[in-house]
């Protein structure tokens, strides 16, 4: 398998050289800037706008855009309540990229713990969590996580559980294929004769080895989670109000196409930026971390000569 993993970052050198292959990408640019502005949104936005978020406003039930009448919150106009879209855009996205991190983060752990465990040992449980991964991949994602919602009952706990086992088994198999490889190397040969317990080998020298891949594949399924928490919620299956996310936030707006469409348009479109930028900075992340693939770079700097 091939290695996804960027180089290190702990050196300046490196960090500056990984800012400069960021440069000359645009497109990727543009992306990371994106997700910090957001990033920095979730984390001190509901400070400001939470209470903003909820509050009721009839004189300005479905509110045009552009207006910057009823305050700079109303420039994306208002839902069918009054409420600004703008301050619930900011609480909507640590709703949403809250479950989906809390999500990939626990199907991450588990997966590859599995993954360890079936790639260096060959006992019937190693195979039990081979046929585990493949029954659960048997089955399409969104309709195990709509039946499992639909016996269990809607709530946030239930939605992260939900999505990351649905997500399980391709850290399974990536940690397995890893494991398989790094297993006859020599240092886990010198290890082993040199006493060293399987638990010790496996925790010690094989899974920081690991946990780079591992962390590149969540990155990449960040994008492919939050698609489906919106799907979910979108169905009527996510978190229930007076929380919401950016997926309830369409169903709201679903009814007023054609006569208030910004109240689906603009959580739509979050939904939309977000994902295309998180998967323009994984595609980015793959070509600086592959040799073969890194030319591309330094050609767009001979391009912009």
């Amino acid at each position: 398998m091939a290695d996804l993993t960027l180089p290190s970052a702990r050196s300046p050198g490196n960090l500056r050289q990984l800012t400069i292959y960021l440069a000359r990408d645009k497109l990727a640019l543009c992306a990371a800037l994106f997700l910090i502005l957001l990033l920095v949104c979730v984390l001190f936005g509901p400070l400001l706008v939470g209470d903003i978020a909820g509050k009721l406003g009839l004189r300005q039930r479905n509110l045009a855009p552009f207006s910057l009448e009823q305050g700079f919150l109303y420039v994306l106009g208002a839902d069918t309540l009054g409420r600004p879209i703008l301050a619930r855009l900011i609480v909507g996205a640590q709703n949403t990229l809250g479950i989906a991190a809390a999500a990939v983060i626990f199907s991450m752990a588990t997966g590859g713990m599995l993954g360890l465990i079936a790639g260096y040992s060959e006992r019937w449980y190693s195979h039990v969590i081979l046929r585990l991964a493949d029954v659960i991949m048997s089955f399409p994602s969104l309709l195990l996580a709509l039946i499992v919602l639909y016996t269990l009952g809607p709530s946030m706990m239930n939605l992260v559980i939900v999505l990351a086992i649905t997500r399980m088994p391709i850290f399974i198999r990536t940690a397995r294929a890893e494991v398989l490889e790094l297993r006859e190397r020599m240092f886990v040969s010198a290890a082993r004769s040199m006493g060293a317990s399987s638990s010790r080998i496996l925790f010690r020298h094989i899974a920081p080895l690991v946990l780079p891949t591992l962390g590149t594949i969540a990155a990449i399924d960040f994008a492919t989670v939050i698609l489906a928490e919106s799907s979910l919620s979108f169905l009527g299956l996510g978190i229930q109000p007076p929380d919401f996310t950016w997926g309830a936030m369409v169903a709201n707006g679903r009814g007023y196409l054609a006569s208030a469409w910004w109240i689906a348009f603009w959580p739509g479109l979050a939904i939309l930026l977000t994902t295309l930028s998180l998967n323009i900075l994984a595609s980015w992340a793959r070509t600086v971390a592959d040799p073969l693939q890194r030319w591309r770079l330094q050609s767009l700097r001979k391009a912009s000569r």
